[in-house]
């Protein structure tokens, strides 16, 4: 199992929906987070700052393939259509990064 966090800005005029949408995430797409091995999901959201921090495990053999599944998927697309416009990413992410993937620093069980 891998520990993954990233971080992302999100819009101030989009909290509302953001929080809305996320009450109620489309079954198909939490079935498409199960099947690409990832574990104990959640977002955070640090206010008033508009930060989201979003952290998962992953318990596959091969992250790349994995996320690579997600991307192709239909319906998780669609979510992600939705989502994005609400979303800002870091200028000081990494190129190909939508959500700027973080270092672990510490951990302890």
């Amino acid at each position: 199992m891998k520990r993954y966090g990233h971080v992302l800005a999100l819009k101030p005029s989009e909290v509302e929906a953001y929080r809305r949408i996320h009450a109620a995430v489309w079954p198909d797409v939490l079935k498409q987070i199960r099947a690409s091995n990832i574990t104990n999901y959640s977002i955070f959201l640090k206010e008033p700052e508009n930060l989201l921090f979003a952290y998962y495990e992953y318990v596959g053999a091969d992250h790349a393939a994995d996320m690579a599944a997600m991307a192709a998927d239909p319906r998780t697309q669609e979510w992600w259509a939705i989502c994005e416009p609400m979303q800002s990413p870091l200028e000081t992410r990494k190129p190909g990064e939508w959500w700027a993937e973080m270092d672990e620093v510490f951990h302890t069980d």
